[in-house]
């Protein structure tokens, strides 16, 4: 007879930021949850992505008890925004850091087994939902399971949830290219919309760059050389001395993003949550997944685990879903180059308008009413030329 699967309160499936995430958010409610973290990989390990962190982040962080995370990072406190030689560079209202997700998620692993989870390398092939409980692989058993673990989610497939739209993307480590030095930029495509390169200071004489475009069923995926041309067309020099090039999905949100019911919750890019008009997803990671924690602690202290997704998705709706509405009609508006420019114009003339829209890409934002008026303005007044070349055809 095959031994019984080891059992949990809670099995958190990937131990990136949504994972380590939703075990903090549960060990912070009640300290004496039994959690595991399951993850293919041993920590520190790397993982594709803009490495971008933003205050927004460590404050949710903080809420669950969680400090210090970038204090040896430098800070990042200028963005510039651009397409087709159209600039808007401003300071940002609070600085945000750069950090490799090398490091990045293995403190908040770290963090999470000190409040009192659990770390195992497991990689999650087969879940089963039972009355009683969630079993992953034969082996393991939970009152509820956390889905964390990212674009290609095996939980999210287990559940039979489709996976929407998708972006394709292209990041590296190269030397910082002069003129970008102690900022984050970001220069939006001429073609392949919606698409952007973008260079992001780490502070140690390198950058984090990158190139990514929205995948189209009627096209071929891009190729490696498509993608490392594009960054280089965008951001010229970006390309030199650059190694560890890794590509990676992001599977974007929409407005009609539906969150599972039941024992089996998903948080971060297993729920598709990369917002469509920057590409971020470490806020909606970390803030679904403290989400996803705590609605599991509500619901085990009421005896009522079956009720954890419901709980979780009236959570992330209050959180999420206004927010995720804008960003979605954010993204459609900026297929349209003559919108992108606005946008970029008023940010340039407006701080507030540049502070409202860097909320909206990286954070909980909406569009404004001082976006609108900014954007207004701006289709009304006549371009000036600026002098630098557009992309290369």
């Amino acid at each position: 007879m095959a031994p019984a699967p080891a059992h949990w309160d809670l099995a958190v499936v990937g131990a990136g930021p949504a994972g380590a995430a939703a075990a903090l958010g549960a060990l912070h409610a009640d300290p004496g949850l039994r959690v595991v973290l399951l993850d293919r990989a041993d920590f520190p390990r790397d993982k594709a992505c803009g490495d971008g962190v933003g205050p927004h982040v460590l404050d949710l962080l903080a809420e669950v008890g969680v400090t210090g995370v970038v204090g040896d990072r430098v800070p990042v406190d200028r963005l510039r925004l651009g397409r087709g030689g159209l600039v808007a560079e401003r300071r940002t209202a609070r600085p945000a850091w750069v950090v490799p997700r090398r490091i990045l998620d293995a403190r908040l692993v770290d963090a999470a087994v000190a409040a009192g989870a659990r770390l195992l390398r497991h990689r999650v092939r087969e879940l089963r939902q039972r009355a009683d409980a969630v079993v992953l692989d034969g082996e393991v058993s939970a009152a509820v399971v956390v889905g964390a673990d990212g674009a290609h989610s095996a939980v999210r497939r287990a559940l039979g949830r489709p996976r929407g739209p998708v972006a394709l993307a292209l990041r590296g480590y190269a030397p910082v290219a002069p003129g970008r030095r102690g900022a984050q930029v970001i220069e939006f495509g001429t073609r392949n919309q919606p698409s952007y390169a973008w260079s992001f200071d780490r502070g140690d004489g390198l950058a984090n760059v990158g190139y990514g475009e929205l995948l189209h069923a009627d096209r071929p995926a891009p190729t490696r050389a498509h993608l490392l041309e594009r960054l280089e067309a965008l951001l010229p020099g970006a390309t030199g001395g650059g190694r560890h090039w890794i590509g990676h999905h992001l599977p974007l949100s929409t407005a009609r993003r539906r969150l599972p019911a039941g024992r089996v919750l998903l948080a971060g890019d297993a729920a598709c949550l990369v917002n469509p008009l920057t590409g971020e997803g470490i806020h909606r990671a970390v803030a679904t997944g403290i989400a996803a924690g705590r609605a599991t602690a509500a619901a085990l202290r009421e005896g009522r685990p079956d009720r954890a997704g419901e709980r979780y998705a009236r959570a992330t709706r209050r959180i999420l879903l206004p927010h995720l509405r804008h960003t979605a009609l954010a993204a459609r508006l900026a297929r349209s180059p003559r919108l992108v420019e606005a946008g970029l114009r008023a940010a340039a003339a407006d701080q507030r308008v540049f502070d409202d829209l860097v909320e909206l890409g990286l954070a909980c934002g909406r569009l404004t009413p001082t976006v609108a008026l900014g954007l207004g303005r701006a289709l009304l007044t006549p371009a000036r030329p600026t002098g630098r070349p557009q992309e290369p055809a």
